[in-house]
């Protein structure tokens, strides 16, 4: 088989050694001819998922020891009711082969459906679901990203396309605004602490906007930014935060905890500066407005001003003089018609009482009051119950009431007699009716 491989290939047979490509060949060769590799099932973890702009897509299955890359073909991705996603837990059936170019084996998948989600996607569905349940994502707490920034801070990877894209938009689009990078891991394990600190320090630097980003990767890449200690930290800072991880497809819970969510490193240099031309174009247009509306004020000032000029008052000022010589003259004829009828009023009264007879014979009141309290004491002696005792009535009581019924009275009780010389206490032996 050997020998077959190089007659092949153009090898010279009496050569020991052979090429890469002889071997890369020859070991597709024995595994495209293995029944037990064409038609392999294998369970595991999307990861790296990548799909290509003519529907191929390409992604690494793997568990907890081992990964193998994998493509599926768009005649056979379009058959798919779902659209894969790194940390998907997956069941797929296909045939294991080498790529030449590469020398990689790799499983080119023909089926592909749902096995739950991976370890990882779980962990972010439950920190998000915490975090959102305390309110953390809430935009109430989202803070306004300033419209002219003047000290932008960078918090990535100091080498890579991430910075170089932020640095050169924020260049391109607003070049008078001061960038400062705080360089910073962005993966692997010591990444979550490197971020905490960078923030803390970028916190307290006076920036006007900090943006948070890196390129993008795989799920386990970007995980650092899927941390609860950064999101939290992304949450407390004064400082408004952009945050610009990965490609547009990737979302982490930094996206969810910061002021301002972009799809890429590139658009959260854009969100965090505008542009210079922008600016001066809106600067030019507020010029117009504050000139038309200056030239407003003017012409509607001159216009009244020439109806000023040409008002009847002005040319005339005499007659303003005229009216107003009339209008206190009926003030004055008001005031005197209302005083003289005052004075009439109270004369008239005067007279009156002049002549009453109360004036002309006090006696006479006197007399009249006189009759009629000694009238009033008639009647007050007649309703004396003590002249009616000088008559020889009495008057009974019970308990210093008095006793008007045989009904308030029984056999026994203690009785008091009023007459008109003294007090009689008497029982009650006997109580009849009429």
């Amino acid at each position: 088989m050997v020998q077959y491989i190089y007659k092949k290939i153009g090898e010279k047979m009496d050569d020991k050694y052979i090429s890469v490509t002889a071997l890369t060949r020859y070991i597709k060769y024995k595994i495209d001819n293995d029944n037990h590799l064409q038609e392999v099932y294998l369970k595991g973890e999307i990861s790296n998922f990548k799909a290509h702009t003519r529907g191929h897509y390409y992604f690494t299955i793997k568990d907890e020891n081992a990964r193998i890359n994998a493509i599926m073909f768009s005649f056979n991705a379009l058959k798919l009711k779902f659209l894969p996603e790194d940390g998907m837990k997956v069941l797929v059936k296909g045939k294991i082969s080498v790529f030449e170019a590469t020398g990689n084996y790799q499983i080119y998948v023909e089926q592909m459906q749902e096995d739950g989600l991976g370890n990882l996607h779980i962990a972010f569905e439950q920190l998000k679901k915490k975090l959102g349940d305390e309110g953390l994502f809430d935009p109430k707490y989202k803070k306004e990203i300033p419209k002219i920034p003047m000290r932008v801070g960078i918090i990535t990877a100091p080498t890579g396309a991430a910075v170089k894209d932020i640095l050169s938009t924020i260049k391109r689009r607003f070049p008078i605004c001061k960038t400062i990078l705080f360089p910073c891991l962005v993966q692997g394990e010591l990444a979550k602490d490197d971020i905490v600190k960078k923030l803390d320090i970028a916190d307290n630097y006076n920036l006007d906007v900090i943006i948070l980003g890196r390129g993008g990767g795989s799920i386990e890449d970007l995980w650092p930014f899927n941390e609860e200690v950064v999101a939290r930290k992304v949450f407390s800072c004064k400082t408004p935060i952009i945050s610009g991880v990965g490609h547009q497809i990737d979302f982490t819970i930094c996206d969810f905890v910061s002021d301002v969510r972009a799809e890429t490193p590139t658009g959260a240099a854009e969100r965090a500066v505008p542009k210079l031309s922008d600016l001066m174009l809106e600067i030019e247009n507020y010029k117009i407005r504050v000139t038309n509306n200056i030239k407003m004020v003017l012409d509607n000032n001159k216009l009244r001003l020439k109806k000023l000029k040409e008002s009847y008052v002005l040319k005339n000022p005499l007659s303003l003089y005229e009216i107003k010589e009339q209008k206190l003259d009926n003030v004055i004829d008001k005031l005197n018609t209302m005083i003289n009828t005052i004075l009439y009023t109270n004369k008239s009264k005067l007279e009156i009482i002049e002549n009453s007879i109360i004036f002309k014979e006090p006696s006479i009141l006197y007399e009249n009051k006189l009759k009629r309290t000694n009238h009033l004491i008639e009647k007050l002696e007649i309703l004396n119950p003590l002249n009616a005792l000088k008559r020889g009535y009495s008057i009974i009581k019970k308990d210093n009431k008095c006793i008007s019924s045989i009904k308030n009275v029984k056999v026994k009780d203690e009785i008091d007699i009023n007459i008109k010389d003294g007090n009689i206490k008497a029982m009650v032996m006997e109580v009849k009716n009429g």
